[in-house]
């Protein structure tokens, strides 16, 4: 096993509060899927809906995964004044949030 030089993913697991307004769950998605054009060392960003039929999921529904340049970049990115106020306008809509973050590993067989 090796870690990955340098790279840092984020999972995030999210449930929106219900009588969330599509259209708003819309715009917070745009929103989020733009930081990476706006603040450096976020180098990646990918999403999708919970479409699972096995009842595991918590009533989590949509899943994000984010990757930074590094350790550091991901320290940049969650003090980032562009960052912040996402968070801030994000935060009031959001049910159940789980957040892992990791150092991807390259497995050798």
């Amino acid at each position: 096993m090796e870690e990955a030089k340098g790279l840092v993913r984020r999972v995030h697991l999210v449930k929106f509060k219900d009588g969330t307004p599509p259209a708003r769950i819309e715009e917070i998605l745009k929103n989020y899927a733009n930081l990476v054009n706006l603040i450096e060392p976020l180098k990646s960003w990918h999403m999708g809906k919970n479409v699972s039929i096995m009842n595991l999921d918590q009533g989590f529904t949509h899943v994000f995964e984010v990757t930074f340049e590094s350790v550091e970049g991901l320290a940049e990115y969650a003090d980032h004044p562009i960052h912040t106020e996402f968070s801030k306008q994000t935060r009031p809509h959001l049910d159940k949030v789980i957040v892992i973050t990791y150092e991807p590993t390259v497995f050798c067989t």
